[in-house]
């Protein structure tokens, strides 16, 4: 926490307060112009925004940021008379008292989905597979050295369905085996049902993390918020811009369960239906 020095009498009034933050948002000042301890917590956002880390802080530099302003924001909570923090069905009511417009994080992540080219195709290449021989296309995106991959089997056009799965990684199961009561790991009964098709898509999308992802293994059926997003903005943003670069157009996602990827037609793709898995 910090408190800008010019000026400064405890720090902790409304004026002191907006000092600070100016100060904090002029590029022209530095460590020395500041004091710790102090009122404001100066945050740091992560490069790429929500869609790396659907978090509040990179919420407000990407606002910002859109609307062709330097890319520093203001955080403030709102809170309840006894002092709790007011989540988001509160605020959307709050909102409607007092006449404000509100934004989901969630909302921000899809509109940076569908207005910003995610991935770039950086090499191809051919590889042998379980279920015979396929074309693979590897992806970047411009936010993570982690590259995505992509198993073409068969023809891929705009003007045939094609099977697709969308499979997230899963470091400890895709390489050591099910962790779960299902006897075979999705990567072997998704291309296997790609196989009984007749072809498809096979997508790989890697986690970016560099740790081992435990949590996944402590709780799967309950994943965290920033979990689910990111899964979400992956299934749908990145993989959903792969399958465009690869020529799809419509599509029939290859799951354990009918899916509804929400949002998907936005990227150009309509979703025929669902092939499931087999047990």
């Amino acid at each position: 926490s910090v408190d800008y020095r010019q000026g400064l009498t405890t720090g902790i009034s409304a004026e002191e307060r907006a000092n600070t933050i100016q100060a904090l948002a002029n590029n022209n000042t530095g460590p020395s112009d500041f004091v710790r301890p102090g009122h404001i917590f100066p945050l740091v956002a992560r490069t790429g925004g929500v869609l790396v880390r659907s978090g509040h802080t990179e919420a407000g530099v990407d606002l910002a940021a859109l609307a062709g302003l330097p890319p520093v924001g203001l955080l403030a909570e709102i809170v309840n008379d006894d002092g709790t923090v007011k989540r988001l069905p509160e605020l959307i009511e709050f909102s409607k008292t007092h006449k404000l417009k509100i934004s989901s994080i969630a909302d921000l992540i899809s509109y940076r989905q569908r207005r910003e080219h995610l991935v770039e195709r950086v090499r191809e290449f051919t590889v042998k597979t379980v279920i015979g021989p396929a074309r693979a296309f590897a992806y970047k995106t411009k936010f993570e050295d982690a590259e995505h991959l992509a198993l073409v089997f068969g023809r891929v056009d705009a003007t045939r369905s094609v099977a697709v799965r969308i499979h997230r990684e899963r470091l400890i199961e895709d390489v050591f085996g099910t962790q779960t009561e299902h006897p075979t790991s999705l990567v072997d009964v998704s291309m296997k049902r790609i196989q009984e098709l007749g072809g498809g898509v096979f997508i790989y999308l890697r986690s970016g993390f560099v740790g081992v992802p435990l949590d996944s293994l402590d709780n799967p059926d309950q994943p965290s918020k920033e979990v689910a997003r990111r899964a979400e903005w992956l299934e749908v943003g990145v993989g959903a811009q792969i399958l465009r670069d690869l020529g799809a157009s419509r599509i029939r996602i290859i799951a354990g369960r009918e899916v509804d990827y929400v949002g998907i037609t936005g990227f150009g793709l309509t979703l025929e239906g669902t092939e499931l898995l087999s047990d």
